[in-house]
């Protein structure tokens, strides 16, 4: 939540920040949903802040900006994307709506997208994890994060000595809860099933 609260960590400061007791919705000024990409080659991330929910949209959203802002100028002989994924949550293996955007997606770039989920509960291999949350994590530990501002002003901060660095975009809006994708609309979707795992 974006507003008057404590953040866990701990910051150099001259006097201590004034914060909150507790953390209600009602008091806060939003809700900041963010949603990465992590190019493990490249040791760059890409964060979408969103102010509604964390929607399948949202996250075909963010992966579709990364490709035409970032992706596609890196990777110019691309011939298609990898997509490794955790199982659950927006990107959810078992969501109609991710694999109909994801379509959508590869429909527009003219490219084929594969996706690799993680299993459940594996999400702490997932490099996105450690290599670039647990960073912004840190690099905004003890600050209260009373303004989107000052949110993304953390997350676009972020660096390390290994040379990783961070864009950040704000989207508000747009992504509202109960979308739904028909039989119909599911057996139009050019989807191939690998034979092996992992792909």
């Amino acid at each position: 939540m974006i507003g008057d609260f404590k953040n866990a960590g701990k910051a150099w400061c001259k006097v201590a920040e004034p914060v909150l007791v507790h953390d209600w919705p009602q008091d806060a000024i939003g809700q900041a949903v963010p949603y990465g990409v992590y190019e493990v080659s490249a040791n760059r991330g890409f964060v979408c802040v969103g102010d509604c929910f964390d929607t399948p949209r949202f996250a075909v959203d963010t992966i579709g900006d990364w490709w035409f802002f970032e992706g596609r100028k890196r990777y110019r002989d691309a011939h298609r994307l990898l997509i490794l994924a955790d199982a659950g949550g927006s990107n959810s293996y078992r969501s109609r709506v991710w694999k109909a955007q994801l379509q959508e997606l590869s429909d527009i770039a003219a490219l084929p997208i594969t996706v690799c989920h993680y299993p459940p509960g594996c999400s702490k291999w997932n490099p996105i994890e450690h290599r670039l949350f647990s960073h912004i994590s840190m690099n905004w530990a003890g600050v209260p994060l009373r303004t989107f501002d000052t949110m993304m002003k953390y997350i676009e901060g972020t660096a390390t000595r290994t040379g990783l660095r961070v864009k950040a975009f704000l989207k508000r809006g747009g992504n509202e809860l109960g979308e739904r994708v028909s039989n119909e609309e599911m057996r139009a979707l050019r989807i191939e099933a690998h034979t092996i795992c992992p792909a």
